[in-house]
């Protein structure tokens, strides 16, 4: 996963600087066909807004991700988030991630890192590294991160990604042993030759 922090200017920012999101590679048989068939529909460029319900408040975000094919049978992911703070100043966050396919229907594993002899390979939870995983079920593309804390406690990210007529509908969860620290609700609208679409 790859973290950056820059200074944005805000939608038009997210609008040019898209950071692509695509996952993954190959994957075997009609489970194969059936995942790239569906994930097909969830390809293509988003920006939007969400609201997050944390401890400290109500928080506004801006919102862009990228979804598109990546080796065979595969998706790459990319997302930013621009974090608008109770003193006017912003923060910016950009990751990307590969997927690839395994052997059971709808799910995937991230590709972070290449082993030595060239291949993707999952980080180590165990090293403090997230553990990464998607999950694809009827209209609904869900990416869960897995981190082992140093007190041996554990945190779930889950990131639930649902085709709706506008593009996609998120939903954030942070549950860290059990407690839930923070969920995010969103609207992500599907961006086309550089124009949003309002849909409903």
């Amino acid at each position: 996963m790859q973290r950056n922090h820059q200074r944005p200017s805000v939608l038009r920012a997210l609008m040019l600087g898209l950071l692509f999101v695509t996952a993954l590679a190959s994957q075997s048989g009609s489970a194969g066909a059936w995942n790239t068939g569906k994930l097909n529909e969830f390809m293509g460029d988003y920006v939007g807004q969400s609201i997050s319900l944390a401890d400290q408040g109500l928080n506004e975000r801006d919102l862009a991700v990228t979804i598109k094919p990546y080796g065979n049978d595969g998706f790459s992911l990319d997302w930013t988030t621009i974090t608008k703070r109770i003193d006017g100043k912003t923060k910016q966050q950009s990751y990307s991630v590969a997927f690839e396919p395994t052997q059971r229907q709808g799910i995937f594993r991230a590709a972070q890192r290449r082993n030595m002899f060239g291949h993707f390979m999952p980080l180590d939870p165990m090293a403090g590294e997230p553990y990464l995983w998607a999950h694809l079920e009827d209209d609904t593309l869900t990416v869960q991160a897995l981190l082992i804390t140093d007190d041996g406690g554990y945190e779930i990210q889950t990131y639930e990604r649902t085709l709706a007529p506008h593009g996609l509908d998120l939903k954030f969860s942070r549950v860290s042993d059990g407690k839930v620290l923070k969920t995010i609700s969103g609207v992500l609208r599907r961006v086309k030759g550089g124009q949003v679409e309002q849909g409903k």
